[in-house]
C-alpha cells in the first residue's frame, strides 16, 4: 500500500513511519517541524535530542534497508499539498499534521490562532487534495477522546441513536471539548463528516487517549530512532511527565483533586490501531469512528502506579496536589466504550510494572538532562 504519513516528524509520526515500512508498505514522510519550533518559542526540550527527519530516515535506512523519501513543507499552504499529491498518488493518508498540544492553544491569542490556522487549514487542504488526485484513498486521522468531554452517561464509539418522538436517528456522539486544540479536532471531524456525506471520501476518525512509552519494536536497535519524550506541562503526557518527575526527585504534579478519568494506551498499541485500520479500510462514503484506548485509569491512581514502582527502584516520590489550572471537572462518570479495534485484531499492551520500569530506568540513564524548571510552568485557562 501506497501511504502518506503527514506529520512524521512527531511523537507518533515517526515511529508509525518505521512500523509501516517493516510491515511492507510504501511510504512517503511529510512535516514542517511544527513540534519544534513550538518548543524553541515556549522555551522547553525533550529529555534527550532527537535527530531531524533526514538524518532519522538514513538511519532507519542503514539498519532496516527501508528507503522513506520525505519532504518538509507547511501542509497549510495549497502549492505544496500539490506539489506531494500530484507526484505521490497514495492509497492512504495517515494524519497526525496539527499543532499537538492543547495547553500550548490555550497560551494567548497567537497560540490560538497558530492552532487553529495550522489544525484546520491541514485538514481542509487534505480532503481537496485527496478529491483531486485520489479520491478513493482512505483518510485516517487522529482524533482524540478529549473530544467527548466527560458526560454523565456512557461514551459510545463515535454514535450515538437517538430517538426522539417515535422517531430513531444515528448522529455524531456529542462533543464538549475542553481546550481549543480539542475543538479543533472537532472541527476536523465535521469537516471530514461533510465531504463523506457530499463526496463519498473514505474516512477512519481514531479517537486516542493519552499515549505513553517510547519504545517500539522498530527502534530497538538503536536509540537515534526513539520518539520525542517530552516531560514538560505544554507537551509531555501526563505518565511521561510523572515518570520523569519521580526519576528527578520532583514531586508527582496532581492537578487539583486527581480524579480526572481518561483513556491510556502504549504507544506499541497506537501503532498497531492505525495499521489495522489501514489494512481494514473503511468503505466509500464511511466516516468510521474506533475509541483508541485500552484502560482508564485517574490521574490519582497513575500517580500511585509510578509511586509504587519508584519505591521498588529505591527512589524516594512524593504526590503534591496542586491548583488546577484547567477548566475540568476533577471528579466524574468515565465510561467509554471501546471495542471496535479489538475486533480488527489489536492485541493490547497493558500498564504494567515492567513497562514503568523500562521508562524509568530509560530516565534514570538521561538524568542529567532534565531541567526541572519545565514540570510545572502554570498555563492557565483562564
Amino acid at each position: 500500500m501506497r501511504i502518506l504519513i503527514l506529520g512524521a516528524d512527531g511523537y507518533l509520526g515517526w515511529p508509525t513511519v518505521m512500523h509501516l515500512g517493516t510491515k511492507g508498505h510504501d511510504v512517503v514522510a511529510v512535516d514542517n517541524y511544527l513540534r519544534r519550533k513550538l518548543f524553541d518559542e515556549v522555551g522547553v526540550s525533550p529529555l534527550f535530542e532527537v535527530p531531524r527527519l533526514d538524518q532519522r530516515c538514513a538511519v532507519w535506512e542503514s539498519i532496516s534497508g527501508c528507503r522513506v523519501p520525505f519532504l518538509i513543507g507547511d501542509l497549510a499552504e495549497w502549492e505544496f499539498v500539490e506539489k506531494i499529491f500530484s507526484g505521490f498518488k497514495p492509497d492512504a493518508i495517515v494524519h497526525y499534521a496539527e499543532q499537538p498540544a492543547a495547553p500550548y492553544s490555550m497560551l494567548n491569542r497567537q497560540a490560538a490562532t497558530l492552532t487553529l490556522r495550522n489544525n484546520l487549514l491541514v485538514t481542509a487542504n487534505l480532503i481537496f487534495a485527496v478529491r483531486e488526485f485520489c479520491p478513493h484513498a482512505h483518510i485516517v486521522k487522529l482524533g482524540t477522546m478529549g473530544e467527548y468531554g466527560t458526560p454523565n452517561i456512557d461514551i459510545e464509539e463515535g454514535w450515538l441513536e437517538v430517538e426522539h418522538k417515535g422517531r430513531r436517528h444515528n448522529f455524531l456522539y456529542p462533543r464538549q471539548a475542553g481546550s481549543l486544540y480539542h475543538t479543533t479536532k472537532i472541527m476536523d471531524t465535521d469537516l471530514l463528516w461533510f465531504y463523506v456525506r457530499t463526496w463519498g471520501l473514505r474516512v477512519t476518525d481514531l479517537m486516542q487517549g493519552p499515549v505513553y512509552g517510547i519504545f517500539t519494536d522498530e527502534s530497538e536497535n538503536d536509540d537515534r530512532l526513539l520518539p520525542f519524550l517530552n516531560y514538560d506541562e505544554i507537551f509531555g503526557t501526563v505518565l511521561n511527565r510523572f515518570v520523569v518527575q519521580a526519576v528527578a526527585g520532583y514531586p508527582l504534579t496532581v492537578f487539583g483533586k486527581g480524579g480526572q478519568t481518561r483513556g491510556y494506551l502504549n504507544i506499541k498499541d497506537t501503532l498497531n490501531c492505525v495499521r489495522l485500520s489501514l489494512e481494514s479500510p473503511a468503505d466509500e462514503g464511511e466516516l468510521r469512528i474506533f475509541n483508541q484506548f485500552t484502560e482508564t485509569f485517574s490521574v490519582n491512581a497513575l500517580a500511585e502506579k509510578v509511586k509504587a514502582v519508584a519505591n521498588k527502584l529505591g527512589l524516594d516520590v512524593a504526590i503534591q496536589h496542586v491548583k488546577n489550572p484547567r477548566i475540568e471537572a476533577e471528579d466524574h462518570y468515565y465510561n467509554p466504550r471501546h471495542t471496535g479495534l479489538l475486533e480488527l485484531g489489536l492485541k493490547p499492551h497493558y500498564l504494567d510494572d515492567e513497562a514503568l520500569i523500562r521508562m524509568m530506568q530509560f530516565a534514570v540513564e538521561h538524568k542529567k538532562y532534565i531541567n526541572q524548571e519545565h514540570f510545572y510552568q502554570k498555563v492557565k485557562w483562564v
